[in-house]
């Protein structure tokens, strides 16, 4: 029921974004169709999240200070966040659990923006209290791109993406287990009709145990496929979303800077 539902959405989403195709502007080219996807994950997951728009912040982060844009930010709904007017948020990094971008059309330059986008969301620094956790608790705020259209197969994709972690040095980090290891920058790149690459760190695989054990050292999965491009995106916020995580936020290094003057006692 699920593979079936989702394989309809992602044929609609494809169709639908047609639409906006006979505009004379880029920006109202790419608009509806960030609000096609996120329509499609206000309809489709837990109302433990909200979605939004706009930039995250850490008890690093300074006023003015150049920050990326994210299209889409999915987080946690019982924490604060920074209203900045117009629809337009600053989340604190404890909140969010994942960002998309969306892309009309992928190419390498627009991957490696996004590649660059996620490297600085996963450096942001976390300050939370915590005593608890079921469930998979992902290895650190989750990054995707979504795109509407791009190369004919994937692993040209994972071409762009292989060649600016090695010409900058982007390494993957060792871990005990595959399901604690943490991506390097993005998480996933999803295109509708086209196919997928997934860093293979979630409980869901698309990775036969066979393969997997003639090749342990797997880190990504390339899939080209007409559908279920969205299935899998689904599959992988489900995980992020679907656990029971009891933290909660520490303000004191948000304010470290303040200081208050001409205090009395009584």
């Amino acid at each position: 029921m699920i593979k079936s539902h989702l394989e309809a959405v992602e044929d609609q989403l494809l169709v639908t974004s047609r639409i906006p195709a006979n505009s004379g502007h880029s920006l109202h080219k790419g608009t509806p169709r960030e609000a096609f996807i996120k329509e499609f994950l206000i309809n489709h997951l837990s109302e433990t999240v909200s979605i939004g728009t706009g930039e995250m912040v850490d008890c690093n982060s300074k006023p003015n200070e150049q920050r990326n844009q994210f299209d889409i930010v999915i987080y946690k709904k019982n924490y604060p966040k920074l209203d900045f007017g117009g629809g337009i948020s600053g989340f604190l990094a404890e909140s969010v659990v994942a960002t998309i971008e969306v892309k009309s059309t992928l190419d390498n330059a627009g991957l490696i923006q996004s590649i660059n986008a996620a490297r600085n969301a996963k450096s942001l620094q976390l300050n939370l209290n915590q005593s608890f956790s079921t469930g998979w608790l992902p290895p650190s705020i989750m990054n995707y791109v979504v795109a509407y259209d791009g190369p004919a197969q994937m692993k040209t994709v994972f071409g762009w993406l292989g060649n600016h972690h090695v010409q900058n040095g982007i390494a993957i980090e060792e871990a005990k287990e595959r399901t604690s290891k943490k991506s390097p920058s993005l998480d996933g790149v999803f295109v509708l009709g086209k196919g997928f690459i997934k860093f293979d760190n979630s409980p869901t695989t698309n990775v036969p145990p066979e393969i997997r054990q003639q090749h342990p050292d797997i880190n990504w999965s390339i899939t080209d496929v007409e559908k279920g491009s969205l299935l899998m995106l689904f599959l992988s916020l489900l995980e992020a979303t679907n656990n029971i995580h009891g933290a909660w936020l520490n303000p004191l290094p948000y304010l470290q800077d303040v200081r208050f003057h001409n205090i009395a006692w009584a």
